[in-house]
């Protein structure tokens, strides 16, 4: 028994960890890398309890279970023996191997992730002007949490437990078609965790590997992100004063992913026009539009506007909607609005890729919409960022003396700010965050070459207070 496990063990009692278990763990872990060689036989149970100092009743039960996982082999009135095939050592990594890095070797596309401006990493205290932040202290939190405890004695009643809710797709479709002219069937509407999960579903739906994915440049990282991450060969298609500026030189799409109700990050908005001429685009080479609707509900200087797929007479375009902008970040939920002919298939795999939303809340977000709370959320809202917006642009004027040039949104939560003359805005951005204030360069939302620069912030979060300290600080970096 010396000679065996001299030195083996470290069984000095812990107060967070059973006897039992360490002797067991200690063991396993022996066998395993090949101290306790296959076919070696252990000491009795009553000769290691005294070499150990421990009762014999712990270690005959450590055998027994030790048995039954497959690591010893015992017959009765022999002493118990390691099993065979259980040691890691010629598993091991040799000579150059022995770093974590050759044992676990990631895809192509893992490798790539540090490579990714996306998603951006802000402090764990949200700080002006982080970007896509509503302002949850003026949400009404005891209207919400009167719907989530409705809703969650409801759901333990309900006993057909649908993957996507009819009574929040029957909400989502009234206040859609009032809003967007949106008019599509209940079916249509797959709810979501989040828009971001929407945007890899529809990936995974409608791409195969090397199809062209037009996305906007400057544009929203995410859908960059999911579409790459689908395989999709992804091109930043510049935009100009009307948005995605259609580019027939290049391969036909498969796929066009667009801002339209305001760019996203420059606030313009897509005139009919160009919205007309992108469906026509759209039909004659078999692309399928994805508008991202991702903060629409936000309109200062008129009444929201008519969505692509109130536009179509085809089945050409799937919507993207989001509850986390208008409400809060942590409801987390979102919706697509796909094409008849395709909805059984983008249920199917939502339920394939495990994308569901808890029942309770989908309730809860359905009694929210259909007594008029959203609404009327909204619309408060939409006020009060107004505002917002404005002392922001006005500060911003005074505070850089234009050295900042501001593209005024005509809604959202955000707005870009261009920067006059050669800066390096990831630096600017850097020494921002370190005073207190968080931006986002606009050189990282690009996804082509291209010279511009400026900064990404968001205003609705924000209280006038806020507004005047954190643009304060960006002009102390300016003079």
């Amino acid at each position: 028994m010396d000679d065996l496990l001299s030195g083996l063990f470290d069984l000095s009692p812990r107060s967070d960890e059973p006897l039992a278990r360490g002797l067991a763990d200690h063991l396993r872990s022996l066998i395993a890398d090949g101290r306790l060689r296959p076919g070696q036989r252990l000491p009795s149970s009553r000769t290691m309890a005294r070499a150990l100092a421990i009762s014999r009743n712990t270690v005959s039960f450590v055998i027994e279970q030790l048995a039954a996982e497959g690591y010893l082999g015992v017959t009765r009135g022999r002493r118990p023996i390691v099993a065979e095939g259980l040691s890691l050592v010629s598993a091991q990594p040799t000579g150059g191997e022995q770093n974590g890095s050759s044992r676990f070797r990631p895809s192509r596309w893992a490798r790539h992730l540090a490579q990714s401006h996306w998603p951006p990493v802000y402090p764990d205290r949200a700080q002006a002007f982080q970007p896509g932040l509503a302002d949850e202290r003026e949400f009404p939190h005891d209207v919400w949490s009167r719907c989530l405890r409705r809703a969650a004695g409801n759901a333990l009643r309900q006993k057909d437990r649908t993957l996507n809710d009819p009574r929040l797709q029957e909400a989502i479709l009234k206040h859609i078609a009032e809003t967007r002219g949106i008019r599509a069937n209940p079916e249509q509407i797959v709810i979501l965790p989040s828009a971001q999960s929407g945007i890899a579903l529809i990936g995974k739906v409608m791409i195969d590997a090397g199809d062209v994915a037009w996305v906007e440049s400057p544009g929203y990282g995410g859908a960059f992100a999911a579409l790459r991450a689908a395989n999709a060969d992804v091109v930043g298609v510049p935009i100009d004063a009307d948005g995605l500026k259609i580019a027939r030189h290049r391969k036909a799409p498969r796929l066009i992913f667009v801002t339209p109700s305001h760019q996203y990050p420059t606030g313009r908005l897509m005139p009919i026009g160009r919205r007309l001429e992108l469906l026509q685009f759209a039909s004659g080479t078999g692309a399928t539009i994805v508008e991202d609707d991702y903060d629409g509900e936000f309109q200062y200087d008129g009444r929201p506007i008519a969505a692509f797929a109130g536009l179509a007479p085809y089945d050409r375009t799937i919507y993207l909607g989001t509850f986390s902008k208008a409400m809060f970040a942590d409801i987390r939920v979102g919706y697509l609005i796909v094409p008849k002919i395709m909805a059984p298939t983008f249920v199917l795999a939502q339920r394939h890729f495990g994308l569901p939303v808890s029942v309770a809340l989908q309730i809860a977000l359905a009694d929210f919409i259909a007594a008029g709370n959203y609404r009327s959320h909204i619309r408060r809202m939409t006020r009060i960022y107004r505002r917002r917006r404005d002392r922001l642009v006005e500060a911003l004027a005074e505070e850089t003396k234009q050295r900042l040039l501001v593209d005024i949104p005509a809604g959202g939560m955000q707005l870009m700010a261009r920067c006059s003359g050669s800066m390096d805005d990831v630096e600017l951005s850097r020494r921002l965050r370190q005073a207190g204030v968080v931006t986002r360069p606009i050189s990282e939302m690009l996804h082509h070459k291209s010279r511009e620069r400026g900064l990404f912030l968001g205003f609705a979060a924000w209280n006038d207070e806020e507004i005047d300290a954190g643009t304060e600080i960006i002009g102390q970096h300016f003079r």
